[in-house]
């Protein structure tokens, strides 16, 4: 049977290092600050931001939560990001995705400025999370959650193959930048891939992050693999699972993530983490 990685507890501890960060920053004055914009009424998206926000207020951050109208124009959105960037006392923005249909996402996220990018999705942060030069550089949250899973439990990366299952800006790239910077031998499947079953068996690292419950089963996995379920999906049951067949794959890996409690707890932590960092920056660069 697998060890299971357990996000939340992981999570929990990295919290403690963040709220001694908040502490220091408080002594000088200076309170993290993050803006998350919502447009429209995605139920999905409303669950996230409202995470995000408990988390946010627990740790004692200035956290604001912009609701706006999916009627609102791109350029009306994009006036409102360059309002944050100005604003001294915002140190991290975070624009909650998906957008409506009429507002193109690349656009929004360019606007954002690249040392108040919460997300890490901004294309100067992309470029240097791809050429391996991360210093004082904010990375997608949950690819960052999950390496630290692999840094608490002693995952050796070095010449792993692993496969990256899900090719999306949120997560697939971004992981497969960070994996390649750690030195493993990493493929990106998608859902154009050929013979993707053949592929993950040979993976002795397993990322999977396709949105559908349940996806990857026993006999897509390697014996003794790593694997990390980023999915939150639900059964036909209303059950909250993963991409991966927990009951069946747990009995084959020697480590795996559970759903709920693996890389979601970690994600919002990482963003935490994160905005915390931004501060941090900002108040070295203005020091």
């Amino acid at each position: 049977m697998a060890t299971i990685m357990d996000g939340k507890a992981l999570a929990a501890e990295i919290d403690k290092t963040t709220t001694v960060r908040i502490q220091r920053l408080a002594d000088q004055g200076i309170i993290p600050g993050l803006v998350v914009i919502l447009v429209g009424d995605d139920p999905a998206s409303k669950i996230y931001v409202r995470n995000k926000e408990r988390r946010a207020k627990k740790m004692k951050i200035n956290s604001i939560v912009r609701n706006l109208p999916d009627t609102i124009s791109e350029a009306d959105l994009i006036k409102i990001i360059q309002t944050y960037n100005e604003n001294p006392t915002i140190h991290a923005i975070l624009v909650q995705l998906p957008l409506p249909a009429h507002i193109n996402e690349f656009n929004v996220t360019n606007a954002i400025a690249p040392e108040k990018d919460a997300d890490g999705f901004h294309p100067t942060n992309i470029g240097k999370l791809v050429i391996n030069h991360t210093e004082k550089t904010p990375i997608a949250c949950t690819p960052q959650g999950i390496m630290s899973i692999f840094n608490a439990y002693h995952i050796d990366l070095d010449g792993k193959k692993a496969v990256v299952v899900g090719r999306s800006t949120i997560v697939g790239k971004p992981m497969a930048a960070l994996l390649v910077n750690a030195n493993a031998t990493v493929t990106v499947a998608h859902s154009h891939t050929h013979n993707l079953s053949q592929l993950t068996r040979e993976a002795d690292i397993l990322v999977v992050a396709v949105g559908i419950a349940k996806y990857i089963k026993e006999a897509d996995v390697k014996s003794g693999a790593v694997v990390i379920d980023v999915g939150m999906d639900r059964d036909v049951n209303g059950k909250l699972v993963g991409d991966v067949d927990f009951a069946e794959v747990e009995r084959k890996a020697s480590y795996i993530t559970p759903v709920p409690k693996g890389v979601g707890p970690m994600t919002i932590t990482t963003l935490i983490s994160q905005t915390v960092a931004l501060a941090e920056w900002s108040s070295e660069k203005n020091g």
